[in-house]
């Protein structure tokens, strides 16, 4: 965290700078110097003993010279006297004066107290009151600095706890370009990815209900009709037969989609299987029924790709894009599937001639129930390309649609050799 250490870094260090400049100019403006107090005492202290020495070496004379000289250079209001009372001598020193026995004469040493003042009680204790007060207003700065996108980011996560995954924090902070601001984008972009899985979700179960509906109202009216003419039974139970054929089917690929989308973290049951023949196969298949259309398909590939997978994702996603070209293709046109190996990843390219897709709608039609606007209705319920989708990707494979330049839809499907982390190949692209 090198740009949040550096953040705490200045402003402790500005803030003690700050603080320590702010209390040498007021004490400088007002004439207070630290332990000035101390000083002043231990000056008369020391011209007391000064005094006191040369009264008892040199005599009276010297010392009343050195006191006339001192209080001219330096008043202190030093003072020579010799008290009438002989118990003078016996009087306790104190620290502004002093009793000194010569020659059988006392003398009687004195100073002016020195001046008091707040400052003078407060100077020894500015060191510890500039500390306060800097450590005061850094840790005000840090936790002012702190607080507020920790404030936000609890606003986020009640707001996600409450359902509502619209709610962005990114935008709250102020200018920041630190690890707490990256958290912030970090939560904003899991809200995003929260709200479309919702959104996904609230579009799954609608899309699920409507195509639910119409096999069932189709069921409704056949039984209707069955009351109504009893004769027509033969061919309500062939409509019945294919209305809960169709229900079967649209389950079937609802509760495949949800294995692949809730089982995304789960580890993939592989086995190694040669993946162009397994391509081959499905092609097989896939050109008998599109003799039916006169389409023609490349019904084999060269080659050989043996990867690790689960055998009935891959078989299932190859099938869909294969199927899906045979069904929206034009008439007496052509479907190509070409296959380029890898070292460690095999890329396969299905491409169609049928009506293709607006630019717009490439990412779309990966969705569930989603098809090309201008798509014919050919059965199916546009599940296919989505279960794809989620089967190459859980292997750690890309599915990607283009438009070719001679028209049609291409679907390109990238498969690694071994599977890699989920979702690891949309990192890479």
């Amino acid at each position: 965290m090198p740009r949040l250490f550096w953040k705490f870094f200045r402003i402790i260090w500005l803030t003690l700078a700050a603080s320590l400049a702010v209390i040498i100019l007021i004490v400088k403006l007002l004439q207070a110097v630290p332990f000035a107090g101390e000083l002043e005492q231990e000056r008369r202290v020391l011209v007391l003993n000064l005094t006191a020495n040369i009264l008892v070496q040199e005599g009276e004379d010297a010392a009343a010279r050195f006191v006339s000289t001192s209080e001219k250079t330096q008043p202190l209001g030093l003072s020579l006297s010799k008290p009438a009372e002989a118990e003078a001598c016996a009087a306790k020193n104190t620290v502004t004066t002093r009793s000194v026995l010569k020659d059988g004469v006392c003398y009687r040493l004195s100073v002016s107290a020195p001046a008091s003042s707040i400052f003078d009680n407060l100077g020894p204790f500015m060191p510890w009151i500039t500390i306060l007060i800097a450590s005061t207003i850094a840790a005000g700065a840090l936790a002012r600095y702190l607080i507020r996108p920790v404030v936000h980011l609890r606003d986020g996560l009640s707001a996600l706890a409450h359902g509502r995954f619209d709610f962005r924090i990114g935008d709250k902070m102020a200018g920041r370009k630190d690890e707490v601001t990256a958290l912030a984008y970090d939560f904003d972009a899991s809200a995003a990815r929260l709200q479309e899985l919702q959104d996904a979700q609230q579009r799954l179960f609608h899309d699920v209900s409507h195509e639910l509906r119409s096999p069932l109202s189709r069921l409704q009216a056949a039984v209707g009709v069955l009351r109504q003419s009893p004769a027509k039974l033969g061919a309500m139970l062939d409509r019945m037969d294919r209305e809960v054929e169709r229900l079967d089917t649209l389950v079937g690929e609802v509760l495949t989609l949800a294995r692949l989308t809730a089982g995304s973290g789960r580890p993939l049951k592989t086995q190694t299987l040669d993946v162009i023949e397994l391509l081959n196969e499905i092609l097989g298949d896939a050109a008998f029924e599109a003799q039916a259309r006169e389409v023609a398909i490349t019904t084999s590939v060269d080659g050989i790709f043996r990867a690790e997978v689960e055998g009935e994702l891959i078989y299932r996603a190859l099938e869909n894009v294969v199927r899906n070209a045979v069904k929206y293709t034009a008439e007496h046109s052509r479907i190509s599937v070409s296959c380029d190996v890898g070292s460690d990843r095999l890329t396969i390219r299905v491409g169609d001639q049928g009506p293709g897709v607006g630019r717009d709608e490439l990412e779309r039609i990966f969705q569930p129930f989603s098809r090309g606007k201008d798509a014919v209705p050919r059965g199916g319920y546009g599940l296919g390309l989505a279960i794809t989708r989620q089967a190459i990707e859980r292997h750690g494979g890309r599915v990607h649609a283009s438009l070719p330049e001679a028209g049609g839809l291409a679907i390109t499907l990238e498969l690694p050799r071994r599977p890699m982390p989920y979702g690891s190949a949309g990192d890479e692209a």
